[in-house]
């Protein structure tokens, strides 16, 4: 009997020392990635290193701009999903087939354009860049990613970095404004948020850099159109949040669809591979926009899917979303000798190595959890609120009438009053408008006890129906005063939006002037996707204030705002112009031959509302400029300060904006270029310090064509608002 004791023992020995040996490297958590990816490349055929390139969907897909035919049989080798799910079943059941029906059991990557929000939905990119509030911003994008993998998800398609300078263009609600500096600081924001310290934790997901790059500068704000970007614009304008981003550690970026001078962004050998790849030396992947391979046949570049292919993968586009272009040609591209099996290798390297750092080899199915565990955490709505307060912009406030107080009767009239769905705005992901409070909601809660709050419709948001009108008139009439609920539909900005004005449509302004003709003051309220033309609204309105699209929070911080429980803080992130004749029109243009001339003869040729205007319930004083050293040389440090206090009775919050000018460079510079801001909390009578840390060669040097930056010796100006102090940079 011992003896056959140990002669089974001494099989099970060898049977499980025989499976240790045969468990492939690959499998193994404790081994360095590179290890594990050389290991599991060696063991991949053509076919199945083809399908890890190759991304379509799962689930419902609700953007009609890129409707497809559903993929009947998704094939267990596929690199990558866009799951349209909430929950993580039907992900789980895919990722089965992966591992389990596989020769070798690679997981699925689940991407989702989580662009403001999974289920809790904070307002818009836009908006979040007027709070000026990069740390706030961090924590949205934190939530985001933590409702998100937890619901399936493990790679957002966000942030979008386009610098935008056209509010025709329906995306700028999707970036951060027209600046390039303020972009590049949410950028890398939005990137520590997503990703975290750990991408392999179940609270974080992969970062997807969009769209690389110029997609902002399309034609006349026209989505998907060319875009003439000379080499200098290039690399002065669009290129800083990328390369910041990429230094960041972002996982992903995408390609654009737009042609750029000529070369599509997903064709475009430059950017994609000597820029990102060898430059920057990213070693994540891109992936294309949904269709932008298949779309350089219409560009112009190919003639064929097989081409279009071949072209988009040999410039640096790794995976294909949903153009079936890849599956299709790239096995026989590579059988042809036209893709090099290294040029193969490495992209698959680059998908495979996300993918292992998002610990998806190791753990590659979502634990159950309920929508309670996943949504709504009370912290989550803490932040969402407080970034919804953060991003309203008080543009104009004659004679004080904010805060609404000591009123007896609120006439809350407007289309936009008693929306739930269009405060979510363009790209709510999974937003769920029932959970939403509407503006004229709020307000009854927060007058409760203080004031009678009545509402009218007026109008509908466009249309010539006026039937609505006398019964907006008759309760504004026994009102003290108006709030004016105007603005745009959620569908009106985000993709494929582009409009021809970026006015309120003429039933809005009508209603608007209709309303003034009673003597009554009128707060204009407008929750909008891009600035706005508001050159006949704005004389006929005692107040004016942008909630941009809020999301979940809906119109509470709007409330809190009217009646003063918040001193708004928010800033401007993108110019609103006069009119829209005006448009381009931003802050840092370049310096003209005739400043004196060149104006428009038919209407003023500034903004109504400029770069980073917004106003307080407080008055903020400034204090002199001071520098350190007035005379540097490179390599040397320099600090600059400004006093700023709360010279009102109440407590405030204000952002300083440092700008800083280089009147003559080899290469002509914009007027004034934003380089840092800060945002600190004054209580009444309270003076700070805002200090800027200048580096030299950071923050006054430039940038040629080539993407080099130089520091040239000569005088420069620092500016705040209207001081300016003058240092000098000597041999």
């Amino acid at each position: 009997m011992k003896k056959v004791t140990l002669l089974l023992s001494i099989i099970l020995m060898m049977i499980f020392s025989s499976y240790k040996q045969e468990k492939p490297l690959y499998k193994d958590a404790k081994q360095p990635i590179e290890k594990r990816i050389d290991d599991l490349l060696a063991r991949m055929n053509l076919k199945e290193k083809v399908m890890q390139l190759n991304q379509f969907t799962l689930g419902r897909n609700d953007n009609a701009n890129n409707m497809a035919d559903p993929v009947a049989d998704i094939p267990g080798e596929i690199g990558s999903l866009i799951y349209f799910g909430s929950n993580a079943d039907l992900r789980n059941k895919v990722q089965k087939k992966a591992m389990e029906q596989t020769r070798l059991g690679i997981p699925i990557l689940f991407g989702y354009d989580v662009i403001h929000g999974f289920r809790t939905i904070y307002p818009i990119s836009l908006g979040q860049a007027c709070s000026w509030n990069a740390a706030l911003v961090e924590k949205a994008c934190g939530v985001a990613a933590q409702e998100a993998r937890m619901s399936g998800v493990d790679w957002t398609f966000s942030p979008m970095i386009d610098v935008a300078r056209d509010g025709r263009w329906g995306r700028v609600a999707e970036g951060y404004g027209e600046d390039t500096y303020t972009n590049a600081v949410f950028t890398v924001a939005s990137v520590k948020g997503y990703q975290g310290e750990d991408l392999s934790s179940e609270r974080n997901v992969a970062a997807c850099l969009k769209h690389y790059i110029g997609y902002g500068a399309s034609e006349a704000g026209r989505d998907y159109v060319y875009s003439e970007i000379s080499s200098q614009t290039l690399w002065d304008t669009y290129m800083l949040p990328y390369e910041n981003g990429v230094k960041a550690g972002v996982a992903t970026l995408m390609s654009s669809f737009n042609d750029i001078s000529g070369t599509p962004g997903s064709a475009n050998h430059y950017t994609l591979t000597e820029v990102l790849k060898k430059r920057w030396k990213h070693d994540g992947f891109v992936v294309s926009d949904w269709g932008s391979i298949e779309q350089l046949r219409p560009q112009g570049i190919a003639g064929s899917k097989k081409e279009a292919a071949f072209k988009a993968f040999t410039a640096g586009v790794e995976m294909d979303m949903m153009n079936r272009c890849y599956d299709a040609h790239l096995e026989e591209l590579v059988k042809e000798g036209k893709v090099s099996e290294d040029l193969l290798n490495d992209a698959v390297r680059r998908v495979l190595r996300v993918k292992f750092r998002l610990g998806l080899f190791d753990r590659p199915y979502t634990p159950a959890t309920t929508e309670k565990e996943r949504f709504y955490r009370p912290e989550s709505l803490k932040i969402a609120e407080q970034l919804a307060e953060e991003s309203i912009v008080l543009l104009k406030n004659e004679n004080k009438v904010l805060p609404i107080n000591n009123v007896s009767k609120i006439a809350v009239i407007g289309p936009m009053a008693k929306t739930k769905w269009h405060l979510l705005g363009s790209w709510a992901a999974q937003g769920n408008s029932e959970d939403i409070i509407t503006i004229y909601d709020a307000l009854q809660a927060e007058y409760k006890g203080k004031a009678e709050v009545a509402y009218a419709l007026g109008c509908d948001f466009d249309g010539k129906d006026r039937k609505d009108l006398e019964e907006a008139k008759a309760l504004a009439a026994k009102s003290d005063l108006i709030v004016l609920c105007l603005g745009e539909k959620k569908n009106w900005s985000g993709e494929n939006a582009s409009r021809s004005t970026i006015a309120l449509p003429q039933i809005q302004e009508e209603l608007a002037m209709e309303l003034k003709k009673l003597g009554k003051r009128v707060v204009l309220v407008l929750s909008n996707g891009r600035p706005l033309e508001l050159s006949r609204l704005e004389p006929i309105s005692d107040a004016i204030l942008t909630m941009w699209q809020p999301g979940t929070p809906g119109g509470k911080p709007l409330a809190g705002v009217l009646s003063g429980r918040v001193n708004p803080s928010g800033k401007l992130a993108m110019t609103f112009p006069y009119s829209t004749g005006q448009i381009p029109i931003y802050y840092n243009y370049r310096q003209s031959a005739r400043p004196h001339q060149g104006k428009y003869q038919d209407i003023q040729s500034t903004p109504l509302y400029e770069f980073a205007h917004g106003l307080s319930y407080t008055t903020f004083g400034y204090g002199e400029l001071k520098v350190s050293v007035s005379k540097l040389k490179r390599g040397d440090k320099l600090t600059v300060e400004i006093p700023v206090t709360n010279m009102g009775d109440r407590d405030g919050v204000e952002t300083v904006h440092w700008f800083i000018q280089d009147p003559v460079c080899t290469i002509s510079r914009p007027v004034k270029e934003l380089k840092y801001f800060e945002k600190q909390l004054l209580k009444k009578g309270e003076t700070k310090l805002y200090k800027f840390e200048v580096n030299l060669e950071r923050d006054l040097s430039f940038v040629n064509g080539e993407g080099q930056r130089f520091l040239e010796s000569g005088e420069y100006n620092i500016m705040v608002k209207n001081k300016k102090i003058k240092i000098e940079i000597v041999d």
